[in-house]
């Protein structure tokens, strides 16, 4: 006879009030791109809703220490602080040096992490570089950095997490794709191939590990005025084409993926697997 409901607990999700089952109490999270624009606002997100936070972030000129990034050491602690229980402990926050175009650090990433926090229950991979270049003139170079840093290195930090997250049968990977996991986008082959690939290696990390109890799912941004859309702001004609075909009227912001990863690092999504979750103000829907 076929299971209507789970035999065990690693995929149910919790009978609490609805508000519990967002409270990332005792969680711990290795977060990658989180210096700035998404990633920032995620790092904060997850740190408000009760995380600690570890942050992978490119290493330092040679002989510079390695220091929290400005919006960690001045802000996070006093804004866990205002926005939840004023008397629970700010979270923790971790930096680890990694440069993610190098397969030698991304695999020494996830084990320095677990020595700092002793586990890893959360995994984001938010990092990400773009290339624009004419496809009949993109570099050999330029593709190889691209896929190393946008897809290369998400599997290989997401195979050594599970690795971590199978025998306790509990996890979350939350992977940043991007419209061009749908569309092939403009002089951008690699960063379109790239996108293209992670939302597959989503669904199919998800197909062997969700009924293990690790929830594997990505975020799609849409147009977002970041410093990685930079060339496109500034081109007045593309800017005027993309703006009047979002519904919502506007670009996004990074403070519009603070509900979206905090929704799936958090016990709300526990029946969510292999989703692409678009946040894009419309723009797939025209």
């Amino acid at each position: 006879m076929l299971a209507v409901t789970a035999s065990d607990d690693y995929t149910s999700t919790p009978a609490v009030p609805a508000p519990a089952l967002f409270d990332l109490a005792g969680k711990t999270v290795l977060i990658t791109g989180a210096t700035r624009g998404i990633g920032a606002a995620c790092a904060k997100a997850l740190a408000q809703s009760g995380a600690t936070i570890c942050l992978a972030v490119r290493p330092p000129p040679q002989d510079q220490p390695i220091e929290p990034p400005s919006f960690i050491s001045h802000s996070l602690r006093e804004i866990h602080a205002s926005l939840q229980n004023p008397s629970s402990p700010a979270p923790d926050v971790h930096v680890l040096p990694c440069d993610l175009g190098s397969s030698e650090d991304v695999k020494a990433l996830v084990p320095a992490a677990l020595a700092r926090m002793g586990s890893i229950d959360i995994l984001v991979n938010c990092a990400g570089i773009q290339r624009r270049a004419k496809a009949e003139e993109f570099s050999e170079q330029d593709w190889d950095d691209v896929i190393q840093t946008n897809l290369k290195s998400i599997f290989l930090l997401s195979q050594a997490a599970a690795r971590h997250m199978l025998p306790r049968h509990s996890g979350k990977i939350i992977n940043f794709c991007s419209l061009l996991t749908f569309q092939g986008g403009l002089t951008v082959p690699a960063y379109a191939a790239a996108k293209g690939a992670l939302g597959q290696l989503t669904k199919a990390f998800s197909n062997e590990w969700a009924k293990e109890g690790i929830q594997v799912n990505a975020i799609c941004p849409g147009y977002i005025a970041t410093d990685m859309n930079e060339a496109l702001l500034k081109n007045p004609t593309r800017l005027r084409q993309i703006s009047e075909r979002i519904p919502a009227g506007r670009w996004g912001t990074p403070e519009d993926f603070a509900g979206p990863v905090v929704f799936l690092a958090s016990k709300a999504s526990m029946y969510v697997n292999g989703e692409l979750l678009v946040v894009d103000g419309g723009w797939m829907g025209r």
